[in-house]
């Protein structure tokens, strides 16, 4: 199926948009969904809040009543769900996607899941006519609204090279990485270094506030120095600041640490840094703090918790 076309900028010249389905139209989900209506494409979304679509409605675009009927509408469907359980209901479920059987739909699976099971569905869904790549970005609202994410795809080639002027335009990069799971096994890479250092740049810069040195300083030094690092771009002023205005969760943190102990348990080997930030995340999120940014885990050095 081939989408509608679209005038674009240059006069007399044609975009030939596609036919989308987003599923999780959440802090990320929504905008992305909006940023490719931008990008001249047609798309229908679902979420389980009815408020969510009616969002999507207002942004232009289709509030679907099922997973299903977002895949008789498109070509190409993504997912974004919090848990392994939300994304085979709305895939292999007697609502999901395959239940609509449009054979050669493509999925783009963009939740952070355990790369063995990110594999394993792609093969449940080949076997139901569904091609599926997995697709996590690394990236917070901030970069989706900026395009400035970057996409890590797994998956057979030729379905990455399908996909690739669709996703292209939302980030600074892509990435095919391999076999279906193999993004997924990135990501967790990633969220390791990431998340892991959070907690770290919190212990850092609490020493350095009780050693009675300023923000501007520690930003200063730091940013020029052996230090510096993109966690410390991102989180260092909002630690400092206790801004926990929610970018990237607590709770997500939580999760995705704990992916990151299991799948090293699973190879064999701990990871004995990794378990520790994964502690002080969960004792933010047991204070309650699950919704807050991840920036929130310096109060858990505080013994806010």
């Amino acid at each position: 199926m081939v989408g509608p076309s679209f005038m674009s900028q240059d006069e007399g010249e044609f975009f030939m948009g596609e036919k989308l389905g987003f599923i999780g139209l959440g802090k990320m989900g929504l905008p992305l969904s909006k940023s490719l209506m931008a990008d001249g494409h047609e798309v229908s979304g679902y979420d389980i809040d009815p408020a969510r679509g009616q969002m999507l409605e207002k942004a232009g675009g289709f509030s679907a009543a099922s997973g299903r009927e977002v895949a008789e509408r498109s070509d190409i469907v993504f997912t974004m769900l919090l848990k392994p359980e939300h994304i085979e209901e709305n895939t292999l479920g007697p609502a999901g996607i395959v239940s609509a059987g449009n054979k050669g739909l493509i999925l783009i699976e963009m939740s952070t899941m355990h790369p063995e099971w990110s594999a394993g569905l792609a093969e449940k869904l080949a076997a139901q006519g569904v091609k599926m790549v997995d697709a996590p970005v690394s990236g917070t609202v901030p970069h989706v609204e900026s395009r400035t994410l970057a996409y890590m795809v797994g998956g057979k080639k030729e379905v990455f090279e399908r996909i690739l002027p669709v996703i292209a335009p939302l980030g600074k990069s892509v990435t095919y990485t391999g076999k279906n799971g193999s993004a997924c096994a990135m990501k967790l890479v990633t969220n390791l270094i990431v998340n892991a250092g959070v907690a770290l740049l919190s212990e850092g810069l609490l020493l350095g506030e009780r050693s009675g040195l300023s923000k501007e300083l520690m930003l200063e030094c730091l940013g020029s120095n052996a230090a510096a690092s993109h966690v410390l771009d991102l989180k260092g002023e909002k630690i400092l600041d206790r801004d926990f205005t929610p970018h990237a969760s607590v709770g997500i943190y939580v999760k995705d640490l704990g992916l990151c102990v299991d799948l090293a348990k699973d190879l064999g080997f701990d990871v004995p840094m990794t378990a520790a930030g994964l502690d002080m995340f969960q004792r933010a999120e047991a204070a309650g703090w699950k919704e807050d940014d991840c920036a929130r885990v310096i109060e858990v050095y505080e013994d806010k918790d």
